[in-house]
């Protein structure tokens, strides 16, 4: 497992979970609330995944896909565009924050985020997100693999027809229709490729504290967060 050396400078808040549990949502809220840095590392599996389609390249084709990897010029910032984002992402120049969450890349992300290369390559850009200051990172295995050391390491649940339910709403409000049955489906193959892989799957860490989203609103959720972390580390 890789050493987790930049948490030992600056705290990160650890944020692991499910397909649309709730992590970027709840993740950008409360990296608002503290006045931290965030960071939803499954953008970057997801802008290589759409990069991959642009040039026609297979999701399961491995030295490619590292290399782009190795050269992926991912930016993430606040949004700008009153659009219900999270987050503007650009790839370069280009910004791809919806065209990133469309159903094609869905498909593939999980098939190419189980690569152990592409995982490896992309291991120094996702620390990188704690060089300069404290942290909210979210993702599948960041309490796991990016930063083993954060002091606090959370994983978020929701029941599979409440993710279902909220992907539904998600793909909905881009314009674009999917039904219920095809969005439940999807994500148990996720869940399944996510949790299966063997670099770096999809679990709780142990020292990790699970919060169920299942009924609460966001602010509810990191308000749960914020007194974990204030309990630990009191001011």
């Amino acid at each position: 497992m890789p050493v987790d050396q930049s948490s030992a400078h600056h705290p990160v808040i650890a944020i692991d979970g499910p397909a649309a549990a709730g992590k970027t949502t709840v993740g950008r809220l409360l990296a608002d609330r503290l006045g931290w840095t965030f960071l939803d590392t499954g953008v970057l599996y997801r802008a290589l995944a759409w990069l991959a389609a642009q040039r026609d390249i297979s999701p399961t084709d491995e030295g490619r896909l590292t290399e782009m990897a190795r050269g992926l010029d991912v930016r993430v910032q606040r949004p700008t565009v009153d659009d219900g984002r999270d987050a503007d992402v650009y790839l370069g120049a280009q910004d791809i924050t919806w065209a990133i969450r469309e159903p094609a890349v869905d498909r593939v992300v999980s098939v190419i985020a189980a690569l152990p290369t592409v995982r490896a390559e992309l291991v120094p850009m996702q620390r990188r997100a704690a060089a300069d200051g404290p942290a909210i990172v979210v993702g599948r295995d960041i309490g796991t693999m990016i930063f083993p050391a954060a002091p606090l390491k959370v994983y978020l649940s929701a029941s599979l027809e409440e993710r279902a339910r909220r992907r539904v709403v998600e793909i909905t409000a881009q314009g674009t229709t999917n039904d219920r049955a095809s969005v439940l489906a999807d994500l148990q193959r996720r869940d399944t490729l996510d949790r299966g892989r063997a670099y770096a799957p999809l679990t709780m860490a142990v020292d990790a504290v699970e919060v169920s989203t299942d009924n609460r609103n966001p602010d509810d959720v990191v308000d749960a967060i914020l007194a974990l972390w204030r309990a630990q580390r009191p001011t």
